[in-house]
């Protein structure tokens, strides 16, 4: 009998924010282990069919570095990056596109099996991204920035229940394909479909004061403070990336952003549908800021 009246205070808690986020687009980024490890997968996966149930519209955006490195090892390609860009030649571009559309038919095909809808948003059925070569092309090949997204292709994909699942490759004017930064992309995606929110998947617990240190998890930072942060070191290589992708996403007019570890059981439900959260949350300011703000 306890256990049943601790779940049924779990959806009272969560009713005002299935109430709030009702029909509202939320863009997910998703990739690192938990593409790879099988029960991170599908927890990921069902949180995201259960959020399409309730009325949210999920956006899901995607990269597949684990799977690429693995193609290219078998190809007896050199796996080279810069910046923290993946050097992408020709050939590399070849196989970056078909193994990233490997990984978004297998996704769709997941959330169907869970019961829920999927729309293929790639190279091959239809491209939601519009790419330039970047500024470093000549060192970096056929890498790309962000130039436009196709946000009617992608708000078409997200009707009700259904979930658009898009790989993080651009097509460029000149019909040549760019591998893009899915961070970037997720980023640029919930601005151009107007998403309330951008949800990072990640393989920590969030942002920390100390680093691998959890009990020093900041559970919310502004836009100037993860300024400062960086300035001090604090946020550093890998996470400065997804934090910049945060704050473009909210000057961009997306209302919250979230960096969240998805080995956390059910961690997206976790952070969404629960008064206090469990990773790090960047908004634009604290003004009018409470502890329910999830």
């Amino acid at each position: 009998m306890q256990e049943a009246i601790r779940k049924s205070d779990v959806l009272i808690e969560a009713l005002p924010y299935i109430k709030s986020y009702a029909n509202k687009v939320f863009v997910i980024k998703y990739g690192g282990s938990a593409l790879i490890d099988p029960e991170i997968k599908k927890r990921v996966l069902q949180d995201i069919v259960f959020m399409s149930y309730v009325g949210i519209r999920p956006v899901l955006v995607h990269g597949g570095g684990p799977f690429i490195n693995e193609e290219m090892k078998k190809s007896g390609k050199k796996i080279e990056f810069k910046d923290g860009l993946r050097v992408t030649g020709k050939e590399e571009m070849e196989i970056v596109d078909r193994v990233l559309s490997e990984v978004n038919h297998t996704i769709a095909s997941d959330i169907k099996k869970l019961g829920g809808r999927a729309v293929s948003l790639n190279t091959v059925e239809k491209g939601a991204i519009k790419a330039r070569p970047h500024k470093e092309s000549r060192a970096l090949g056929f890498v790309g920035e962000v130039e436009k997204i196709e946000a009617d292709v992608i708000k078409k994909a997200a009707g009700p229940r259904s979930v658009p699942v898009i790989s993080s490759v651009g097509i460029g004017s000149d019909n040549k394909y760019y591998n893009v930064n899915a961070d970037e992309a997720s980023s640029k995606i919930a601005v151009a479909v107007k998403a309330v929110k951008l949800v990072l998947l990640t393989d920590v617990k969030g942002i920390m004061k100390k680093a691998g240190d959890e009990s020093t998890l900041i559970s919310t930072l502004t836009m100037s403070d993860t300024e400062r942060l960086i300035e001090e070191g604090i946020i550093q290589t890998g996470m400065i990336p997804k934090v910049k992708a945060c704050t473009n996403a909210l000057k961009g007019g997306v209302s919250k952003t979230h960096i969240i570890d998805a080995r956390i059981p059910h961690s997206l439900l976790l952070e969404i549908f629960t008064d206090k959260g469990i990773g790090t949350e960047i908004v634009k300011t604290r003004i009018n800021y409470t502890d329910e703000h999830r």
